[in-house]
């Protein structure tokens, strides 16, 4: 089964239960959704949820971006051991990746190609 026709078949399995289960069923799950939504316990929960996730995601990128330049340095040191005459050698060794302080804030910014100066 397909995503589409999934999609199809819960939506018309949702609209059938909730034509049979009625006005008032509707009512008690809008009530309770309130209920939940607007507890301040959920709302500090949610906060911290997003805290340490954009935590994670400045760790996992900074990770990536030391695996990175590990590697692009494992690279120059093969091909410069390998033939010191090489143009690619010299090419590679002119350039240069951006430094850990230069690293985007957030996952989004990186991304975006924005970075802080």
């Amino acid at each position: 089964m397909g995503v589409k026709s999934g999609f199809v078949l819960g939506f018309g399995v949702g609209y059938v239960l909730g034509a049979k289960a009625g006005r008032e069923r509707y009512q008690d799950i809008r009530r309770w959704w309130g209920q939940i939504s607007e507890s301040p316990a959920v709302h500090r929960v949610a906060e911290r949820t997003k805290a340490v996730a954009a935590d994670a995601s400045k760790r996992g990128l900074g990770v990536v971006q030391s695996g990175v330049e590990k590697a692009g340095s494992a690279v120059k040191t093969r091909l410069h051991t390998a033939d010191t005459n090489d143009p690619l050698v010299s090419q590679l060794e002119s350039q240069s990746g951006r430094s850990p302080d230069q690293s985007p804030d957030t996952a989004r910014d990186a991304f975006r190609g924005s970075t802080r100066t």
